[in-house]
């Protein structure tokens, strides 16, 4: 299961100041700081199957890396966010551009989800461009990852910009998401978000399509 806190971060002034906060250098290992380019992809079937099944379809370069990922199972409360989710190292960039749901036959979701595809066509929805500046933290009981991402939702319909706080749990307790992220939100007056990227980008679709 995936476990992140997700906030909105006012400007990018703002995201500068978080990186660069003697807080972060305190409990994160400044060894692991980097940037990343990444680009993310999100694929449905024109009908929408995986969306009314609440199942997420992403392809994702982090770096030199393709990551193809199935989320499902998503909810969100006060900026806290679950869902179930398998992830797969592809070789093929060309994934970006039509990707075999094939790629997740190993996992039961996965098999779940070829079925509900059936012979339909995976076309891109979405992308997300942006720049993720990272930071491993490991406090001896937990081990978790403080990201800022900035950069842009890009769809047929028009873009919305990023600008966001991430703190993920790899393993350990969920509970030291939470005190992290409380220590940012009231350094930087920071606020909860509850809709992912992918959800914002779909909204953004939907309210371009009733234009």
């Amino acid at each position: 299961m995936e476990i992140e806190m997700k906030y909105s971060i006012a400007d990018k002034a703002t995201a500068e100041a978080i990186w660069e906060d003697d807080y972060l250098s305190e409990i994160g290992e400044v060894d692991s700081r980097e940037t990343l380019f990444m680009k993310s992809a999100y694929f449905d079937t024109e009908s929408r199957i995986l969306s009314a099944h609440d199942i997420a379809f992403r392809v994702r370069m982090e770096g030199n890396r393709v990551v193809a990922s199935l989320k499902w199972n998503g909810g969100s409360e006060n900026g806290l966010h679950k869902r179930e989710e398998v992830n797969v190292p592809v070789a093929d960039p060309a994934c970006f551009i039509e990707p075999s749901p094939q790629i997740f036959k190993e996992s039961e979701t996965g098999r779940e989800m070829i079925e509900l595809i059936g012979s339909s066509r995976l076309e891109s929805l979405l992308e997300i461009r942006y720049l993720r500046r990272r930071m491993r933290v490991d406090n001896g009981r937990s081990i978790l990852e403080v990201a800022i991402d900035t950069g842009n939702i890009v769809t047929d319909t028009g873009e919305l910009p990023i600008c966001e706080l991430e703190i993920e749990l790899f393993s350990g307790e969920e509970e030291d998401v939470l005190a992290i992220g409380l220590e940012f939100a009231k350094r930087f007056q920071l606020t909860p978000l509850n809709e992912s990227k992918y959800a914002r980008g779909l909204k953004l679709i939907s309210e371009g399509m009733k234009q």
